[in-house]
């Protein structure tokens, strides 16, 4: 399972986040938290991951 996660960086964040605009009526406003912990990871991997694609379309639903 660990291998698959090398692989594959950042899925459970990208799932965490699913979730939470699934149970939010798809508002990314109400999930800026795990949206951040997609992007620390994202940062972390180098953006070297499929899950990290969507990150800006919802880092810009983000209030500043």
């Amino acid at each position: 399972m660990a291998k698959r996660e090398s692989i594959e960086p950042c899925k459970k964040e990208a799932c965490y986040i699913q979730a939470c605009l699934s149970k939010n009526n798809f508002l990314p406003q109400k999930c800026i938290t795990v949206i951040e912990l997609l992007q620390s990871c994202c940062e972390k991997h180098n953006y070297n991951s499929t899950h990290c694609a969507s990150l800006s379309g919802l880092l810009k639903q983000k209030p500043k």
